[in-house]
């Protein structure tokens, strides 16, 4: 039993230290007007789909104001640095200038569950 306790704690003090890097590395992106000054406002609409739940529909709004972070954490409780990074999607949109976008990204992390989940993203993209 206690080394089941200890994976426990190992896994909580990982996911924290997870949690922490994702707020720093959302202070060093800097905010949208910086990196791309043409870009008015970013809509990303997505459906998780997970295995054994419930689809689940997440909206997120970029403004010029706005971290310029597009990575979304994972959903499964279990995993540990994962989640699904659209920041090459939004880069490449915004080189080409193209105002949509749509496709699927499955969750980047580890963790000793294998379910984890999936989006099916919509990228909408206003120039100023």
């Amino acid at each position: 039993m206690e080394g089941a306790f200890s994976f426990g704690m190992n896994m909580n003090n990982r996911q924290n230290e997870a949690k922490a890097e994702r707020i720093q590395q959302r202070l060093d992106a800097g905010i949208v007007s910086a990196h791309f000054p043409e870009v008015a406002g970013i809509v990303i609409s997505m459906i998780y789909n997970k295995k054994g739940i419930q689809s689940l529909l997440r909206t997120l709004n970029f403004y010029p104001s706005s971290s310029a972070f597009f990575r979304v954490d994972c959903l499964n409780k279990d995993c540990v640095d994962g989640g699904f990074d659209l920041t090459q999607v939004i880069t490449a949109m915004i080189g080409n200038r193209k105002e949509a976008a749509k496709g699927e990204l499955g969750c980047e992390g580890n963790g000793h569950s294998a379910n984890h989940s999936v989006i099916v993203y919509e990228v909408a993209i206003q120039y100023a």
